[in-house]
């Protein structure tokens, strides 16, 4: 068994993206492993792809690189940081020390990236500040959806002032999230600036204590002056603090405030341990910090975060109130480009303003019109994959379509389906576009407090109606569009078919699955007679198809003549001849990693002449016809007594489709050594862009006595060119 496959899937990440000595810190949202790298070039993308649990690879600006897990990302992080060479990750107590080289690339990283780095870095600060708190985000929003749902069905008025202790208390239990958000923002972008995050949570939580709050108390403080806005039926008060006026706020779900605060935290904290010795920094840093930032936050940037939020969602309602349907196109239109790159979380920054302004949110009702669109191209790519026996895209289709639909999460149906398949962002953009038109042309939805966007959360949209009528065509139009029209290309269609017979055909005749040719592939043995022709006629059409993996297997047409006799006799295998003329080249020399590494057997490859045009590609032996690409670019033979013989034309022909390929036999039949397999247009292949070397091994060799290639010299079709001891 080969290191690979003996290493756990975490180990393997941290090898692909170039050893724990080039990871300078690792961090998870939703579905995906975000790392900062000192040298985002020795990541290796084709590495990553084959780990188990990995659906892809994000490279980003300044050496930062995403892997993308789907919804176990945080047991593949809890597993990383817990292996030996990578505890620093998790654990500060047990980082080791910077070198210099790390040091340079962690100025690199927080430093200018490109042209609009500046941009980048503020979009990551707004998204890194909110992102570790999925999950609390998600819980506490079901818990709001199961009492949105007991309100439908009028067992609790959700909305009341004088409900029981019971619902009282179940309140608390999802208000805490969003009460103390702002010291959860706060923790975070403390730590995303690399300060105490502690620090930054408390300076936060100073202006949201009881001790605070007392201050609106006229009773008890008689200089504290409260007026109310008849307008918006709101309370300002105004203490007075040491002569100085203090404009009291309830900073409880708001967001805009540690947004400001954290970042002049960061200058001040940096002060600090510059000028303070680092013997007491654990000390004087944040006491320093505390009384300064504390009541800057209080009498400044507190009112001021305040009034721009208010501001802001004020005038973001007024666009929304006479030109609903610009919101409800734009959200859904933006969203799908806006997911991917991770920007769609300071909008949450607005939803939740919008919530504390007005009392609700309507960016949340067409936002749910993309999320469904979304899910609806995941249900047609799952009813595709039912209908085409595709088992691999059936479970990750039915996984990202649960997380969707129950949990409101999209990444695992962009990463693992939609950004794989180009076919799908067009259709699932015009349900998109259908959703919002609806919400728009019906006056907008609105949404009563902060949730994920799925079925379970329906209730707390109003109106409802709108709501279910927008999500439910956003939804059906995207799914209708993929399976009418598919996801696939016909030529990605007709090569995954082929890659599914070639499997299945695999399975009924108990040869090696794609899995393990991957292990022959790294120099794992092939037991006796275990590697057939036709399992390694299928591995060399899905090598062929190179990144798509789109193998073509084992249909191929019959002809209406069958194989032509050529009178020989086929007797025990003692050589293989030629299936054309050509110099014999060893497969040391041919430009084929997989044939070169010997991974389907010991063999030549023949270079055609130059000049040759069309050229009849005979047997190189008796025996049936295991294989026989439908692309007519591979074939396969097993003689009587056993040998297995490859014949593969061109390299990355499969790519043609076809093109250039006349094929002469079908799978199944009986040929003898120089019938007829394939005339090929070797003029076609060049201009194509394909090396016309013709590969041909023996695919179980490990079974063999001895496989001796004949190599050095020009032959003629049917030159014995291998030699074979039993």
């Amino acid at each position: 068994m080969s290191t690979k496959q003996t290493r756990s899937p975490a180990a393997q990440i941290v090898e692909g993206v170039g050893g724990p000595d080039n990871i300078i810190s690792l961090t998870h949202c939703a579905t995906r492993l975000r790392f900062q790298l000192k040298d985002a070039a020795q990541a290796d993308a084709s590495v990553l792809d084959t780990v188990p649990g990995v659906m892809g690879t994000v490279p980003q600006a300044g050496d930062r690189y995403q892997v993308v897990i789907g919804g176990a990302v945080g047991g593949m992080y809890n597993d990383i940081i817990s292996l030996p060479e990578t505890r620093f990750l998790g654990d500060s107590s047990s980082a080791r020390p910077k070198t210099d080289a790390e040091v340079k690339a962690e100025a690199r990283a927080g430093g200018p990236r490109g042209r609009f780095g500046w941009l980048d870095s503020f979009f990551e600060y707004l998204s890194d500040s909110f992102r570790p708190l999925l999950g609390v985000l998600l819980g506490a929003s079901l818990i709001i959806a199961f009492t949105a749902v007991l309100d439908a069905f009028g067992v609790v008025d959700f909305r009341a002032d004088d409900k029981s202790a019971t619902w009282v208390f179940v309140d608390a239990m999802w208000r805490s999230v969003f009460y103390f958000l702002p010291v959860m923002v706060a923790y975070n972008a403390a730590r995303k600036l690399n300060i105490d995050p502690w620090v930054g949570a408390a300076v936060m939580a100073a202006v949201m204590t009881p001790e605070y709050i007392l201050l609106k108390s006229t009773e008890r403080f008689a200089d504290t002056i409260c007026t109310t806005n008849a307008t918006l039926g709101t309370e300002s008060c105004v203490a007075n603090i040491a002569g100085i006026p203090l404009q009291l706020q309830d900073y409880g779900g708001q967001v805009f405030v540690p947004l400001m605060m954290v970042p002049l935290l960061f200058l001040v904290y940096r002060l600090f341990q510059r000028i303070i010795p680092s013997s007491v920094h654990m000390v004087f840093v944040p006491f320093f910090s505390f009384i300064i930032m504390i009541p800057v936050t209080a009498f400044l940037i507190g009112p001021l975060g305040i009034w721009l939020g208010s501001g802001l969602g004020t005038g973001l309602a007024w666009l929304n109130g006479n030109a609903p349907i610009v919101f409800a196109i734009l959200i859904p239109l933006l969203y799908p480009f806006l997911v991917p790159l991770g920007l769609h979380w300071p909008l949450n920054a607005l939803m939740l303003q919008n919530i504390n302004t007005l009392g609700y949110d309507f960016i949340q009702g067409p936002m749910g019109a993309w999320n469904f669109a979304c899910f609806g191209a995941t249900a047609g790519v799952l009813i595709l994959s039912i209908r085409h026996r595709d088992r691999v895209m059936r479970q990750t289709s039915t996984g990202a379509l649960a997380a969707g639909l129950f949990g409101g999460i999209s990444e695992p149906s962009l990463y693992g389906i939609h950004l794989r398949f180009k076919r799908i962002y067009p259709r699932m953009l015009v349900g998109c576009l259908v959703g919002g038109l609806i919400v728009g042309l019906l006056g907008g939805v609105n949404a009563s407090t902060f949730v994920f966007t799925s079925l379970l959360t329906i209730p707390v949209f109003s109106p409802a109606l709108v709501y279910i009528i927008a999500i439910a065509a956003a939804f059906f139009t995207a799914m209708l569009l993929i399976v009418f029209t598919d996801y696939m290309t016909p030529e990605q269609r007709a090569a995954a078919i082929a890659e599914r017979d070639a499997a299945e055909a695999a399975e009924r005749d108990d040869v090696p699955t794609a899995d393990e040719r991957e292990l022959v592939g790294a120099g794992a043995p092939v037991a006796a007679g275990a590697a057939g022709a036709g399992a390694a006629a299928a591995a060399a059409g899905s090598h062929a198809a190179g990144s798509d993996r789109s193998a073509e297997g084992s249909v191929g047409a019959p002809t209406a003549g069958g194989a032509a006799a050529s009178g020989r006799a086929d007797g025990p295998t003692e050589t293989i001849g030629a299936p054309l003329d050509g110099a014999v080249l060893s497969l040391d020399d041919v430009d084929d990693a997989v044939f070169s590494s010997r991974a389907l057997g010991e063999g030549v490859g023949i270079e055609p002449d130059a000049h040759a045009g069309s050229v009849q590609v005979t047997a190189p032996v008796g025996g049936e016809l295991m294989t026989v690409a439908s692309t007519g670019h591979a074939y396969g033979i097993r003689t009587a007594d056993g040998v297995e013989v490859l014949v593969h034309i061109g390299i990355d022909t499969v790519q043609m489709g076809g093109d250039g390929f006349d094929v002469r036999v079908a799978q199944g039949e009986s040929v003898h050594a120089g019938d007829v397999l394939a005339v090929v247009d070797f003029d076609a292949v060049r201009r194509a862009g394909h090396p016309a070397t013709t590969l041909m091994t023996v695919t179980n060799t490990a079974s063999l006595g001895s496989v001796e290639p004949v190599v050095g010299s020009a032959a003629r079709a049917g030159d014995a060119v291998i030699r074979v001891a039993k």
